[in-house]
């Protein structure tokens, strides 16, 4: 006999066909598979589900040790949740299945998805060993070796324990960045420190963002070196090179900062892609060159110390950080080959200016000068000249010559007076006839 149905598309159209079409059959549980069940019961040994297959399920609850203490609590019948066949149907037994198992395969895709975004995932503490501690993520163990946790554990080094004695951590919430992930293997590591540094990076880029060059900002100084000193804004982390700690001079940048020290700083220089900041002391107070042209002028006379001698001068600072040139040519009428002849190092000397130029920093002293108006303004003893009268002689002038022993030669020459008649003295008591001669004694 011949059948009315010569295909299954003509089976399908008729009405048992549409029914058995419309009817979902229950696929046999299969160890691996994860699905949703509802809880149908709830008792001492777990929680019964139902699956949606011939018989209800059993979820131990050692399969739910993933869950706190207030989320079991919170269960009740009803409720559905996602969990992994660990047992087929097998007869008499009920089928097992298991909460932990099916978070975990939530988890493993769940980490997969943030360790490609290099994301920040958060986990609990759950015990420690010799090598870290594991931890619980996304309901997936993982571990986190000691050298990346952030707060390293004790080790109880006692024979009769190898354990951690310091369980404080235990139960904690941690951040982590995910360093190996294996799904295939089951291997989950995990970093505390990496997270803690992403998180500073994150922070430090908002900071540097929000810092402009030309702020003032309070910070700490933490640390010291040779060529500068560090200090903390906030999170931000700069330099004070030693040339930007004080207008003047600085040897040591010890002698300026400590370290622990509160300072305000200048910010001088932000660089975003290299994430430095360079930070200022001295620009805090005006430049000392600004200032130049209200208390100097051209003549003034300034004290200054030698600071440096070149071939061609002296450099002298006059005030802080004012300092000037001694040209060679102005320290004095001498010829000299260098100043060391007339100058040396440290050395003060009164000087005067020359020449001025504040936009740029140009100072001109003379010691030469100063010298030539000293010895203008010397005082020179006076000869008084005394006139001698002698009898009929007048005393034109008066010579004065010292020899090497010094003896005094006076040299006396008198203009005789000539009688207008020009007549001959006759001596009256000797008749003798007497010629006035110039004496020279």
């Amino acid at each position: 006999m011949a059948s009315k149905f010569e295909t299954l598309t003509d089976l399908a159209e008729t009405p048992m066909g549409k029914l058995l079409t419309e009817v979902e059959f229950p696929k046999p549980l299969r160890r691996g598979d994860v699905l949703e069940v509802e809880i149908v019961k709830i008792d001492p040994e777990g929680f019964l589900v139902d699956s949606g297959h011939k018989s209800d399920a059993l979820v131990p609850l050692r399969e739910t040790r993933s869950m706190t203490t207030d989320e079991v609590a919170e269960i009740k019948v009803g409720d559905k949740l996602d969990v992994f066949v660990v047992r087929p149907d097998s007869g008499d037994q009920l089928p097992m299945l298991s909460f932990d198992r099916a978070r975990a395969e939530h988890g493993w895709i769940t980490l997969k998805k943030e360790s490609e975004l290099g994301n920040v995932v958060s986990g609990v503490i759950k015990s420690f060993n010799k090598g870290g501690a594991v931890v619980e993520v996304e309901g997936v163990q993982g571990f986190v070796p000691v050298s990346q946790l952030l707060t390293p554990f004790q080790m109880d080094t006692t024979e009769s324990s190898s354990v951690n004695n310091d369980e404080s951590r235990i139960g904690q919430s941690i951040n982590m960045k995910i360093m190996t992930l294996d799904r295939n293997q089951k291997t989950l590591i995990l970093s505390e420190r990496q997270s803690i540094q992403e998180k500073q990076k994150l922070d430090l880029d908002k900071l540097l963002e929000e810092m402009k060059e030309g702020d003032i900002r309070d910070g700490k100084v933490t640390g010291i070196s040779n060529f500068g000193a560090f200090v903390d804004c906030g999170g931000v982390t700069g330099l004070i090179h030693i040339s930007e700690m004080s207008w003047d001079q600085v040897d040591s940048p010890g002698a300026i900062l400590k370290a622990g020290q509160d300072v305000k700083v200048y910010v001088l220089k932000v660089d975003l892609e290299t994430k430095k900041v360079a930070f200022s002391l001295r620009r805090l107070e005006a430049e000392p060159w600004s200032t130049v042209g209200d208390k100097y002028a051209v003549d003034q006379i300034v004290n200054g110390v030698v600071t440096k001698l070149a071939d061609y001068g002296a450099f002298v600072r006059i005030d802080r950080s004012i300092y000037g040139l001694l040209h060679i040519s102005e320290i004095t009428e001498e010829t000299i080959q260098h100043p060391k002849e007339i100058l040396s190092e440290n050395q003060e000397l009164e000087l005067k200016i020359i020449s001025l130029e504040p936009e740029k920093r140009r100072l001109g002293l003379s010691l030469k000068q100063i010298n030539q108006e000293n010895s203008e303004n010397m005082v020179e003893p006076n000869e008084d000249v005394q006139d001698n009268e002698v009898s009929d002689e007048i005393v034109s002038s008066t010579e004065l010559e010292v020899d090497a022993d010094s003896n005094v030669d006076e040299v006396i020459s008198s203009d005789l007076t000539e009688d207008s008649n020009n007549e001959e003295s006759v001596d009256e008591e000797t008749g003798e006839e007497t010629e006035e001669n110039e004496d020279s004694i």
